[in-house]
């Protein structure tokens, strides 16, 4: 007769393996239960089970018989930890060794099916094979237990292991309980062993049959926890967050795995902290929800203020930043005042923070007017800040001439992006240097920085949404609308700052006022209406202002919106008039006269426009004075010409030549709605019809957005109609737009329709949107 070894960790199912081998032997079968009979017959097998827990004299008798031909079979843990187990092995292995894999699905379902008596269903033995890991002893416990009920006989089987096993092997397996993914240094520091003992732990675990492949069971995981108590896993928990820092894990990763764990201790709470520090500007959503566990967790919560404020301003969150406390918080309250459109409380603060809180407050100081101030803070902070901001302080500060400050303001957003600053930044360089290129009539610069601040996320999402509304903003003065139109259906998913509030009320009234749309001008006045009473508008927001001021003047609200034109010329006057700017105010007014139709107002303000204007550009023409002196750009020249013509359009003076080449200066400037509108007007007011349908072709020609590429076999007319359809305008509003009656909007609409092939409204507009990326 043959010997064998069984070997198979505790609950593998050894000794019924052995009681197999007893049933199909040829001759009688005895257990040992401590010694051998005085004569053992060579037929008869004997049975030894759990060889591992003999002593070594009893392991020496047995080794002696196995040689002297008593047939064997021994079972035992896979390791042999003493010679004389070694030995036995050695004798009774001749005859074969069987090592017991965890059991299958196809293993676990016969096991439960015999264990309970009845037939399982392939969920069922699939559940019990995830939670057993194929252990027979765990999937038989289960197999016994209620739903949602941890064995009570693997509980007894955990506890028993446990009142024997050394301490550190007990705390090694409930720190893997936790089912967290630690590496040997983290899990040895948990557990309080040093490295070379974890090894041996884990071995004993292993021959215990609690774990799997280095990871715990999941069944008996769960009741290892059941078993421990709130305290002692509160100890575990610390215990494991102590080991990730110490071992230098990344407080992300780390806050990650105790998170997992549900680690909600004041040691968890400092990681869940780090993490959110760490995080903070990367990625302040994720930020937030980590100062959030730290805070439930219990941590300090003075020492989450300053991080939470940060995260929360990048979001766009209400920040309790009025009573500001340390520099972090005095940096972030400067930033939500920017935000909110406050520039004077904004640079009030960052004047009192520390380095860089005043480099960053300069953009707001110019915004106000303060440009002596300004100077001496870049004066002071050279060499000692970094060169992001010293370069957007520059560019902010040299905004009076558009051709000097752009470089600067480029360079600043170039820095920027190789390498995003660690603090909330009350503005971007890319959003001031857009505004510059926009009032210098350069729209393709301010597209091409706010595309790259939108691509690499500059300023988080709350800048986000202003790179967004800006973006929409210059290709909307630029004669393309679809951007506007698309940001204006966008719901708004939480209150905006107050500053990008006015920027997007601005978009609305600009598309109202290009549509000829009354009620909707009615509309954004009254939404933004209470912001412009708290008088904090900036030199940033000139150009948005000028939308609300005409929307002002068309409803009979001029009152409303003087003192805002009046603050806007005390921060221009105390920044030395610089021509762009005053031009830019003046504009603004010239458009409320015009939309009054006051042709006295008109009047005054060309005649001031020529008092700004000529004297820098001495005799030459508009499209010659932007050569001139690096403070006349071409925009500011086209306006004054433009509103010269303005001025005589209303009073009923009509040169059709000089209407046609003040178009043609505000078309270059990247004004083609504003010129459009001069040449409709002046045809309407000509007395000479061939003059009239000159104009009011050129008209028709300027109306049309830049991006007339045929698509789909439309016309470029068709394009324009499409796009217009597409963003919700009406036949009339079209017609208004287009300088055309409604009837010939309907009769483009239909061809439209017959070229796409759609049936119905809805699918035209799904095949518009298709079409057009919407």
């Amino acid at each position: 007769m043959s010997v064998t070894t069984v070997v198979g960790v505790d609950g593998a199912g050894r000794t019924h393996r052995l009681r197999q081998l007893a049933t199909a032997a040829n001759g009688p079968a005895i257990w040992f239960a401590g010694a051998l009979p005085p004569a053992p017959h060579e037929d008869q097998l004997t049975i030894v089970d759990d060889a591992h827990r003999l002593d070594a004299a009893t392991l020496r008798q047995l080794t002696a018989a196995a040689h002297g031909g008593v047939p064997m079979a021994i079972s035992r843990r896979p390791t042999i930890d003493r010679a004389e187990l070694a030995d036995l092995d050695a004798a009774v292995a001749t005859g074969g060794v069987e090592f017991l894999a965890p059991l299958d699905h196809d293993g676990v379902a016969v096991l439960v099916a015999t264990v309970t008596g009845r037939p399982v269903s392939p969920e069922i033995a699939a559940e019990v094979l995830a939670a057993s890991a194929g252990m027979p002893a765990v999937a038989a416990a289960l197999a016994t237990a209620p739903p949602g009920v941890t064995p009570p006989a693997l509980l007894a089987r955990v506890q028993r292991r446990f009142a024997v096993l050394d301490q550190g092997v007990v705390t090694t397996a409930r720190v893997l309980a936790l089912r967290l993914d630690l590496g040997d240094h983290v899990l040895a520091g948990a557990a309080g062993l040093e490295i070379d003992a974890l090894a041996a732990a884990l071995r004993t675990l292993h021959d215990e049959g609690l774990l799997v492949d280095d990871r715990m069971i999941p069944a008996v995981a769960d009741a290892v926890l059941h078993e421990l108590p709130a305290a002692s896993r509160r100890r575990v928990h610390d215990a494991v967050a102590g080991a990730l820092m110490a071992t230098g894990a990344d407080p992300v990763v780390a806050a990650g795995q105790l998170r997992a764990a549900r680690a909600a201790t004041p040691a968890a709470g400092a990681v869940y902290r780090a993490a959110g520090e760490r995080l903070r500007f990367a990625d302040p959503t994720a930020a937030a929800g980590w100062f959030d566990d730290a805070s439930d967790a219990g941590a300090d919560p003075a020492s989450l203020i300053a991080g939470r404020a940060e995260a929360s301003a990048l979001l766009g969150l209400p920040v309790d930043a009025d009573s500001p406390g340390d520099a972090r918080m005095t940096l972030v309250a400067g930033a939500v005042a920017a935000h909110q459109g406050r520039a004077a409380r904004a640079a009030e603060l960052l004047l009192g923070a520390a380095a860089p809180g005043p480099m960053l407050a300069v953009p707001s100081l110019v915004g106000v007017g303060q440009a002596d101030r300004a100077s001496e803070v870049v004066r002071a902070g050279q060499g000692t800040h970094p060169a992001a901001l010293v370069r957007f302080a520059e560019g902010a500060l040299a905004s009076a001439q558009p051709a000097v400050a752009l470089p600067l303001l480029i360079e600043a957003a170039e820095v920027v992006e190789r390498a995003n600053p660690a603090l909330v930044l009350p503005d971007t360089p890319h959003a001031v240097a857009a505004v510059v290129a926009v009032a210098a009539g350069d729209v393709a610069s301010a597209e091409h920085l706010l595309t790259r601040a939108l691509a690499t996320r500059i300023g988080g999402p709350v800048a986000e949404e202003r790179h967004r509304l800006l973006l929409a903003w210059a290709r909307m003065r630029a004669g393309r609308y679809d951007t506007a139109l698309h940001e204006l259906r966008t719901p708004i998913t939480a209150e905006a700052p107050g500053r990008e509030r006015l920027l997007r009320a601005a978009l609305a009234a600009g598309i109202a006022r290009r549509r000829g749309d009354i009620a909707g001008l009615r509309e954004a006045w009254s939404g933004v209406e209470p912001l412009l009473a708290r008088r904090t508008v900036d030199l940033w927001q000139v150009e948005a202002i000028e939308e609300l001021a005409v929307a002002a003047a068309r409803l009979r609200r001029s009152a409303r919106v003087e003192p805002v034109l009046d603050l806007l010329d005390g921060i221009i006057a105390g920044l030395g008039r610089p021509v762009t700017w005053s031009v830019s105010l003046h504009w603004i007014r010239l458009h409320m006269a015009i939309g009054t139709e006051d042709t006295d107002a008109a009047g005054e303000v060309a005649g001031r426009l020529a008092e700004i204007v000529k004297p820098q550009a001495g005799t030459v023409g508009p499209a010659e004075a932007a050569g001139s002196p690096a403070e006349v750009t071409e925009r500011p020249a086209a306006q004054w010409a433009a509103a010269a013509q303005w001025a005589a359009v209303l009073d009923g003076r009509v040169e059709p030549e000089a209407v046609l080449s003040a178009t043609e200066d505000l078309h270059a400037a990247e004004l083609p709605w504003e010129a459009s509108r001069l040449a409709g007007q002046a045809a309407i007011r000509t007395g000479d019809p061939t003059a009239a349908r000159r104009l009011l072709e050129r008209a028709r020609e300027l109306s049309d957005p830049d991006e007339t590429a045929a698509a789909g076999g439309l016309s470029e007319r068709e394009v324009t109609v499409a796009r217009l359809v597409l963003g919700g305008s009406t036949h009339r509003e079209i017609g208004a737009q287009l300088y055309i009656a409604p009837k010939t909007v309907e009769h483009h609409v239909a061809r439209i329709r017959g070229k796409l092939g759609a049936s119905t409204r809805a699918e035209l507009l799904a095949m518009l949107r298709e079409m057009f990326g919407d």
